[in-house]
Parts: structure tokens; sequence; C-alpha cells
């Protein structure tokens, strides 16, 4: 996640010292994509749904893995999870450079998150999935 290039420069410091470790995926429901043979089984990207309040928490592909269709597998798995926990909606706060994979996936946007200094110095798109029932 700290790896990634869309947490460069100025965005950097939004991840700084965020760790993903067993006290997180204890509390949270995270998945990971793990590639296949070719990919060396390494991690290629992963996902965190919070119920309550309904939230896709994080979503990261690698950046080596982008443009392969994975932010995409995460989002329908996403969806997935949400329908069977009957949730009906999943909100999402975006990272600035994120804000059209969303729109592109189906999220619809609803707002805007305020800034957050000195985390989070910038205002960042809200968007909202909507999760229709079978």
């Amino acid at each position: 996640m700290r790896g990634s290039g869309a947490y460069e420069g100025k965005y950097a410091a939004a991840v700084a010292g965020y760790r993903v470790g067993p006290d997180y995926i204890e509390a949270h429901r995270a998945y990971v994509a793990v590639g296949a043979d070719e990919d060396g089984g390494r991690v290629l990207g992963f996902y965190s749904l919070v119920l309550a309040p309904p939230e896709l928490d994080l979503l990261f592909v690698a950046d080596e893995a982008q443009g392969r269709g994975i932010g995409r597998l995460l989002v329908a798995h996403m969806q997935s999870e949400a329908r069977a926990a009957g949730l009906d909606r999943v909100m999402v706060v975006s990272h600035v450079p994120a804000a059209d994979f969303y729109h592109r996936v189906g999220a619809v946007r609803v707002g805007t998150a305020l800034a957050n200094p000195p985390a989070v110095p910038w205002d960042r798109p809200e968007f909202e999935f909507r999760i229709p029932s079978e």
C-alpha cells in the first residue's frame, strides 16, 4: 500500500504509518487477490469491507497489476459480499487519483469528504455503491 505509485509525492502523507496487520484484519472483512503461478503467488490487490457503517475502507491494486481487471474483480467481490451481508449501499471516500476508477465501476458521486490535516490536507470525493438485491 505504501509502495503504491498513487501515494507518491504530496499523497504520501495519507498512508504514512498506515498498517494493515493482524489487528486490522481481525476487526474488518479483508480480502486479497493473489496472483497465479506466473505472478509468483504475490498479492496483487486487496480490499476491506466495513459493515457498520457500510464502507469500502481500502482498495488497492499493485502498480504492476493495474490494467488487468483486478480492481473490477475486487469491486464485484465486494458487492457480492455486501449483498450477502444484507447491505443496500456501500460508501467509499476516494483517493483523488482513484475517483475516475470508482466512477467507471459504477459508484455514484454523493459528496465530498473535507480535508483532515495533517494526514489528508485535501478534500476527497465520496462515492456510493448501490447494491441491488438479487
